[in-house]
């Protein structure tokens, strides 16, 4: 992963906060600077960053009083106009819209004010001039005013001074330093901030694999059977080890995969998962699994395999520090987690991780286990005697290809930026930098979607195409990432077609696509070496003739905003012919 750039501006001393920033070890690599102290709102002017122009992300960290000179008398319990609080939030909200522009993350902590402060006692939420009340209302409003904002996050800084606790605010501190926090709320806001970022790169877990003897549930259901397992009913060991199923079933419904990893008789378990009335996790709720008395590795391996995921997707969980401590050594990518002995605190445990964190949340997101399910289906479904262009054939496979709208936005730089195999570029990039660099290039940027009769797949590719400045009468591929769920299946052709037939449209002559290695996308090298392009291995470059017709499966019907204009489908046009290659 990156070194991230930053800036972290704000209305006290940031200096600790940065240092500890730039000093932890844990990923990713951050290095911060720290803005003039007391000069934050100079980054809302219209000069350019005197120090650097180019940032990954921006903090913006201040504390109420500094903002509103409201809300200082209010500390003071002097009258104060509920209206004029109101505008010096409404104030506030503008020039942070007006640094958003500095960098594509402009991470917001919310204001707090010191633990001591005590307000109006138990009339402080229940009167409009309580500090308590005019705080919350103040936070409400700034989250209102920033909803929609690309590339702002509020961050929610009350969590970081519970944990805190007494240690939270340093009065001293603040008379010898202008720094208000003690190192606890800001090693806290580092780790909050590090899942972020590494969120927006697209590192955030995909898969959970867990165990489940002694972990899913209590007991080794080899041993007591499905009926003496722990789970549930008037015991405390059994109601926590509901309430871990829970956590887990919600982290499924965010968009997360659940998997089982497990050494036992599979018949044996299944029935467990499926009769056991106290279970929250259905069979449903998983998307594979490995039941069996092999290594835990290797069914990871295998697992991974199956659902076309990288090992570093993955985080395993197991009550037995045996197999964790080997998969650590096994896996290194596989993030293994630390685990309570004490199995009331695995929900808690788990809903504490910030390995799952992620900056965009999708329609997708949330049905992302129903779509590998239907994978499933595809996949046993397909006979082994019929051929591919067969089974394609009789799969009603349809793609639906629309230019990129403000509404797609979010889930096309999600895609781009959690992509790695069908990945021409593996290029990251956030909603903000992605409207900008199409208004600055003139970038055409088509969004694809995929169905068939098994199911629908939502929004399964990007492909994103220029007029090339470089090369003469070329038209150049910058984007082209395809879901792992899809590839496969043809859209690769229908992308390039629609490359070809974009240039067409604009009377060039080629389209090229230079190719740029990972360790992950070279499944997207296989298809470009096969997909009839000539290639030019001294600037790795794939290079499509425009005089040469690019035909898509006559099988795929295509629709949607086509470059050539013709009709709903791009089947008609197709009919009788057959893809390059195929």
């Amino acid at each position: 992963m990156k070194q991230f750039e930053g800036l972290c501006w704000s209305s006290f001393n940031p200096g600790t906060f940065v240092q500890l920033l730039n000093n932890d070890e844990e990923a990713p690599v951050v290095h911060a600077e720290a803005g003039e102290y007391g000069q934050w709102f100079n980054l809302s002017a219209e000069g350019r960053d005197p120090k650097k122009q180019v940032r990954d992300f921006l903090i913006v960290w201040t504390m109420p009083e500094h903002i509103s000179p409201s809300f200082a008398r209010l500390l003071r319990f002097e009258p104060v106009s509920q209206d004029a609080l109101r505008r010096e939030v409404d104030d506030f909200s503008q020039m942070v819209l007006k640094m958003s522009g500095r960098a594509p993350l402009l991470l917001l902590p919310l204001w707090v004010v010191p633990t001591w402060h005590r307000g109006l006692g138990a009339l402080d939420m229940a009167v409009e001039g309580g500090v308590g009340r005019s705080l919350l209302e103040m936070n409400a409003r700034l989250c209102a005013n920033l909803r929609g904002a690309n590339g702002i996050y509020p961050l929610n800084t009350s969590k970081w001074i519970e944990c805190a606790g007494k240690r939270a605010f340093q009065p001293k501190l603040w008379h010898m330093t202008r720094n208000p926090f003690g190192n606890d709320v800001y090693l806290e806001a580092l780790r909050d901030i590090k899942a972020a970022l590494a969120g927006s790169a697209g590192k955030s877990k995909k898969l959970i694999v867990v165990d489940l003897d002694e972990t899913l549930w209590g007991g080794l259901v080899g041993e007591v059977g499905w009926q003496g397992l722990r789970l549930g009913g008037h015991d405390y060991v059994g109601e926590a080890l509901q309430d871990f199923q829970r956590a887990l079933k919600g982290l499924k419904n965010r968009g997360l995969l659940l998997a089982v990893a497990s050494k036992n008789d599979e018949s044996v378990a299944l029935a467990a998962i499926q009769r056991h009335p106290e279970m929250i996790l259905k069979l449903e709720d998983f998307v594979a699994w490995r039941i069996n008395w092999k290594d835990k590795a290797d069914n990871i391996i295998e697992l991974v395999k199956e659902l076309n995921l990288g090992m570093d997707a993955v985080v395993f969980i197991d009550d037995s520090e045996h197999e964790r401590q080997w998969v650590r050594h096994a896996l290194p990518e596989v993030y293994v987690p630390d685990w309570p002995t004490d199995k009331t605190l695995y929900a808690s445990h788990l809903l504490s991780l910030r390995c799952f964190d992620s900056l965009q949340v999708s329609a997708e997101d949330a049905a992302r286990t129903k779509m590998y399910q239907e994978e499933t289906s595809r996949s046993q479904a397909r006979s082994e005697d019929a051929s591919m262009e067969e089974w394609l054939a009789a799969s009603d496979l349809q793609v639906t290809v629309r230019r990129l709208e403000e509404v797609d936005l979010p889930r096309v730089a999600q895609l781009i930026n959690k992509t790695n195999q069908m990945n021409l570029t593996t290029r990251r990039l956030s909603e903000l930098e992605l409207k900008r660099w199409c208004e600055n290039t003139g970038a055409a940027v088509w969004s694809i979607r995929v169905s068939d009769r098994f199911g629908d797949s939502g929004l399964s590719g990007v492909l994103s195409a220029v007029i090339d400045t470089d090369a003469e009468d070329a038209v150049r591929i910058v984007d082209y990432v395809l879901s792992c769920r899809v590839i496969g299946r043809k859209i690769e052709d229908v992308m390039l077609h629609l490359a070809v037939e974009w240039a067409r449209s604009l009377h060039k002559a080629n389209v090229l696509a230079t190719y740029v290695p990972s360790d992950r996308n070279g499944v997207c090298r296989n298809f470009w070496m096969n997909s009839g392009c000539a290639w030019q291995k001294e600037n790795s470059t794939f290079v499509w003739p425009v005089d040469q017709t690019h035909f898509l499966p006559q099988y795929i019907q295509v629709r949607g905003d086509l470059p050539d204009g013709q009709g709903e489908t791009s089947h008609q046009r197709a009919e009788g012919v057959r893809a390059h290659g195929a």
